[in-house]
């Protein structure tokens, strides 16, 4: 019996792929889950149409992020932080910091998340860093982060 997964299942295959399965796999358990649907002449019509929906829309969100990206790439912040004699931080500048700091500065027509902030570690020392920030699988524009000691 040749079902459409609704799903991705690690025995079977990804999501939107017709399989073929024995009849009582399909009419026990793939159905009755809602796992898959039959293949019939309707459901591969939807299908087709889900699958161009989807295309259309990440190629929206690609070109949504590449908009974004524009306007972050030429973005750089200043931290101004108490420091060591050494250039350690008494501190450090963290994703969270660096988001806010965008959010607030940047003048974006969209709020920066705090996790699409590409940061391994926090910066814990004086000077100027590129992050990146990622908006979208393929689109991770660089900001330039620069800490310098405070005045105080």
């Amino acid at each position: 019996m040749k079902v459409i997964l609704k799903e991705g299942l690690s025995n079977l295959g990804e999501s939107g792929t017709i399989v073929d399965v024995k009849p009582g796999y399909a009419r026990n358990y793939l159905l009755p889950q809602g796992l898959a649907y039959v293949a019939s002449d309707d459901n591969l019509a939807r299908l087709e149409e889900e699958q161009r929906l989807a295309e259309e829309g990440a190629k929206r969100d690609y070109l949504e992020a590449r908009r974004r990206a524009s306007q972050v790439e030429s973005t750089s912040i200043t931290f101004a932080v108490n420091a060591g004699e050494e250039g350690k931080l008494f501190g450090s500048v963290t994703s969270a910091d660096i988001a806010e700091r965008l959010n607030a500065e940047g003048g974006f027509d969209f709020q920066v998340d705090k996790k699409a902030v590409l940061l391994e570690d926090p910066i814990k020392e004086l000077g100027s860093f590129q992050v990146a920030i990622k908006l979208h699988g393929d689109v991770a524009p660089e900001v330039e982060v620069v800490v310098v000691a405070s005045e105080a």
